[in-house]
């Protein structure tokens, strides 16, 4: 059976509490909206949308009279009969509310218009979604800032948004008009109605179990608030009720809360592309077998979690939606506590960071194997264990790393550790005895795994190896931003500007080439300077973006200073051919704060050279390394190590 949009208008739609809330993004909504527009409509022609599965309820006289508040909507028996009866909605949720804000929009639009005809349309209704019914009956553009802070509000907003866009870029009034027509005349739904004895949360299981777009927390869900999954105790509808409520309340400030990225990405790793992301708490509940039911028998595609949890549904007994939900609720509270707790949220940070699994940490903080749990502070200092474990391959700041391949990278844990360490006892020197501990500033590990940091050199490794011309050019261009000395900068000029085939032999430019990086460095013997094997030292590492670091490539350290303290202030550097520096907005970025402070030159109290990275300065940068981590074990195994640290 098919039902034109007409002939919906007037209907009572319920949203029972199993179904997810209205998700579409704006393409989903243009993609229709288009659709339609491009559908050329005719008498006998019509344009068909999926299926709307419903189930008939027809109220009692007491319901009835409580549902309906508003009693200047009943125009006569009929409209009030027909309001007595209303239609589950058990798939197709996303299309009709998409095709409600569409009419919502052309009904509001034509009232701008003289003697345009008003249609009424349908209204929706959600079992635990009170507020959302009113939100859709008052929405427009205007009220973002009731859509901010509620995920349904949120996109139903930005989907009237999209309609909005649509129809007031490319439609004139007349083609509104048309449009309008050819919605409410010319579209249909598959209608689809089931049976009066049939489950319609087993309906809503079956139909969208091959759905790509539902996931299995949104199926989950239809579990946890099926009727007969509560205790005995709750029979009683209004109790029922009010425990739907609370249960689908909760799940929203969950999911809104893993929506946030600094909290997700705190846990998880950059490209998790999921809709809803409370499966990643039913995943782990299933990996971890909490519910005690086995996962021999579930597959392994992706709605294993979900055959986890129905299979612990239909074996378990009395109040299952209520003991299980409280499983869940407890895995969200050990993370908003690893999250609120300063040491923990850095340290948990760093070894998620590290490889190390949620599944483990929640083992050691759950000390399964004893009884009573560990303490938190027991749980900081088996995490504190953990981080020496990582940190295994590069205790010893002495060593020396390969340039090239992985090797190197063998000393990221411990830079990203000392960005760490350095935030914590920053925070902890704020610390006010009135007030207590404060967290005033938290490594951002949403920023940091999204820019992909990794470690660079200081002072560039190959700064002396430049044979090709144009490569000499370039690093000379970026270097002319230290140059203050008229003569010298009218030397680089005059070699960047040359000709290439007019260039003298490949000895002599490369001699040119080297007298200017000594005159811009400003010394004839580099004696201060670090040697190539110490330029592989942990003392002339620090974190960098990609981006950056291709910034400024092999520059010398002035100009990666510039460019540092550009990124950190939204400046962009550039040189032209004539040596001319424009500086334009740039994107700021996240700069770690050892990052930071080793082109500021923090650590070295005694600093009066601000074109190299001296020896001094390295010093200076490992001592503070040593003395920020000496509760890790990092070590110095150098022979004059007592002379470093005095």
């Amino acid at each position: 059976m098919n039902r034109k949009i007409n002939e919906l208008l007037g209907i009572r739609f319920y949203i029972p509490g199993y179904q997810r809330g209205y998700r579409w993004t704006e393409q989903q909504v243009e993609d229709l909206l288009n659709d339609i527009n491009k559908f050329e409509s005719k008498d006998d022609s019509w344009y068909c949308l999926q299926p709307l599965v419903t189930k008939k309820t027809i109220l009692d006289i007491n319901q009835f009279k409580t549902d309906i508040q508003d009693k200047t909507e009943l125009q006569d028996i009929t409209d009030a009969l027909n309001k007595q009866i209303r239609y589950e909605v058990i798939d197709g949720q996303q299309r009709l509310t998409t095709i409600y804000l569409i009419l919502a929009y052309l009904e509001k639009d034509t009232k701008k218009a003289e003697s345009a005809e008003q249609t009424k349309t349908y209204s929706i209704e959600y079992e635990t979604r009170n507020n959302s019914k009113n939100f859709l009956k008052h929405i427009s553009v205007k009220i973002e800032d009731k859509a901010k802070g509620n995920i349904d509000f949120f996109y139903m907003h930005k989907a009237y948004k999209t309609i909005e866009t649509f129809f007031t870029q490319k439609k004139s009034n007349e083609e509104k008009k048309s449009y309008k027509d050819k919605l409410l005349n010319n579209v249909k739904f598959i209608w689809y109605e089931i049976d009066e004895g049939e489950n319609p949360v087993t309906v809503f299981t079956r139909l969208n179990m091959g759905k790509i777009p539902l996931t299995n927390a949104e199926l989950i869900k239809a579990l946890f608030l099926n009727r007969s999954n509560f205790g005995a105790g709750e029979e009683k509808n209004e109790t029922l009720w009010l425990r739907q409520q609370e249960m689908a309340s909760e799940w929203d400030t969950i999911e809104y809360t893993l929506q946030n990225e600094e909290f997700w990405l705190f846990l998880n790793k950059p490209g998790n592309k999921r809709p809803t992301r409370i499966d990643f708490i039913f995943d782990l509940i299933c990996n971890r077998d909490t519910l005690k039911t086995g996962t021999g028998n579930i597959g392994t595609d992706e709605y294993r979690t979900f055959r986890y949890f129905s299979n612990y549904f239909e074996s378990s007994s009395s109040d299952k939606s209520t003991t299980c939900w409280k499983e869940v609720k407890k895995y969200f509270r050990i993370f908003c506590e690893w999250y609120n707790d300063l040491e923990l949220y850095h340290y948990v940070g760093f070894l998620i960071e590290q490889g190390e699994t949620i599944q483990s940490l929640i083992d050691t903080w759950e000390n399964r194997d004893n009884k009573p749990p560990i303490t938190k502070g027991e749980f900081k200092s088996a995490v504190k264990e953990k981080i020496k474990e990582k940190l295994n391959n590069c205790r010893d700041l002495n060593k020396e790393y390969e340039i090239q391949g992985n090797p190197k990278t063998q000393c990221r844990p411990l830079l990203l550790l000392h960005n760490i360490q350095t935030v914590i006892n920053q925070n902890k020197q704020m610390e006010n005895n009135k007030y207590g501990l404060a967290t005033f500033y938290k490594f951002p590990f949403h920023l940091y795994k999204l820019e992909s940091w990794d470690v660079e050199h200081i002072d560039s490794y190959t700064e002396n190896d430049l044979s090709d011309i144009k490569e000499q050019k370039e690093w000379l261009k970026c270097a002319s931003l230290t140059v203050t000395e008229k003569e010298l900068k009218e030397n680089i000029k005059n070699f960047i500007t040359e000709e290439e085939e007019d260039q003298n032999s490949e000895n002599n430019q490369n001699t040119d080439f080297e007298n200017l990086i000594k005159k811009i460095i400003g010394q004839d013997n580099f004696q201060n300077r670090l040697s190539d094997n110490e330029k592989n030292m942990v003392w002339n590492f620090t974190l960098l973006d990609a981006h950056t670091n291709r910034s400024y490539g092999n520059s010398i350290f002035p100009v990666k200073r510039r460019v540092i303290i550009g990124k950190d202030q939204g400046i962009r550097y550039e040189v032209g051919e004539n040596l001319e520096v424009k500086e334009t907005t740039g994107k700021i970025a996240f700069i770690p704060p050892v990052t930071k402070n080793v082109f500021l030159k923090y650590y070295n109290p005694n600093v009066n050279n601000l074109k190299e990275w001296t020896k001094e300065d390295a010093k200076a940068y490992k001592n503070n390394i040593l003395e920020t981590l000496k509760e890790f074990g990092v070590t110095d195994s150098s022979s004059d190590k007592s002379k470093n640290n005095k």
